[in-house]
């Protein structure tokens, strides 16, 4: 991630194009299609995972934040080295370790291997493991996997983990804006519309949170969530007020509301498959894509 100057609690450190272009799985060859649905699987497993070891949503939503960084950081092991499902618990941990409600290793580990065992559908909430669970089936993750990917991860990240939310941010700019209480029934629905866009955004394959700061995204989020609900806004350019230009709300917008259908797309694509988590599981795949690719060169 590029410092940015004079950061401050309010503001996290973005990544720069060229990281954007050149991670290190796109340097290995891995088509940016699978890199995208990996990335998008294990940032749904630190979800899962943070409920049933009952974090806040605070801890997760910064867990999967520094995952993306460490999948778009300087690292030189991408998917063919590196077991996505280790960097996910690694992410969660670290984030965890300095709260008011760190996580044991010991649960962690629990979690982590039962929930790449069974694999459930992680778009639904989860509160508890499924009753039974079959054999892991890979090589599970262990104490000493998880503190080498601990050290791994934060010298990949220059030991940055701050992390700044857009969401209290979103709370003051709707009492601003008079949203908040609702002034009218049309109103009420606006904070947790607005609210499910910041959260569905931290899956974005564009990396919204990586490439805009937490004002842009709270402002992009009213907007949209206005739009959507028919709840008039300030007829002036108000988003101007709380330091956001109209390109940068265009583009935060447009990609808020292409989530749903992109993560639609991928559970299609995915169908009846799982999305390889591992190294060696992405190896596979990509030969699989190889061998299809060759095959309709011949046809």
């Amino acid at each position: 991630m590029a410092p940015q100057p004079h950061l401050t609690h309010l503001t996290n450190p973005l990544a720069t194009p060229q990281q954007l272009e050149t991670s290190a799985s796109q340097l290995d060859g891995i088509p940016a299609e699978l890199e995208s649905s990996v990335h998008y699987e294990t940032a749904r497993l630190v979800q899962a995972a943070g409920i049933l070891l009952r974090l806040p949503q605070e801890i997760i939503a910064q867990a999967i934040v520094i995952l993306t960084r460490f999948w778009t950081g300087p690292g030189d092991e991408g998917l063919w080295d590196v077991n996505a499902k280790d960097a996910a618990a690694a992410a969660l941990y670290v984030t965890a370790k300095p709260s008011a409600t760190p996580v044991s290793p010991k649960s962690l580990l629990s979690v982590f291997n039962n929930l790449t065992a069974t694999r459930p559908d992680f778009a639904n909430p989860l509160d508890k493991l499924p009753p039974t669970s079959p054999p892991v089936t890979s090589q599970p993750l262990t104490h000493a996997h998880l503190f080498s990917m601990e050290s791994f991860l934060l010298i990949c990240l220059n030991f940055q983990t701050h992390v700044s939310l857009p969401h209290p941010l979103l709370i003051t700019y709707l009492q601003t804006l008079s949203l908040l209480p609702p002034p009218s029934p049309s109103a009420a629905k606006l904070p947790h519309r607005a609210l499910a866009h910041l959260n569905s955004a931290r899956f974005s394959p564009q990396k919204l949170y990586l490439t805009h700061q937490p004002n842009a995204l709270a402002v992009a989020a009213i907007y949209l969530a206005a739009r959507e609900l028919g709840v008039k806004l300030p007829e002036v350019e108000w988003w101007e007020v709380f330091d956001v230009g109209r390109e940068e709300l265009g583009f935060v917008v447009v990609g808020m509301r292409s989530m749903e259908g992109w993560a639609e797309r991928e559970r299609e694509v995915w169908k009846g498959r799982r999305v390889p988590i591992t190294a060696e599981e992405a190896r596979g795949e990509v030969e699989r894509i190889w061998m299809l690719e060759k095959g309709n060169e011949r046809l």
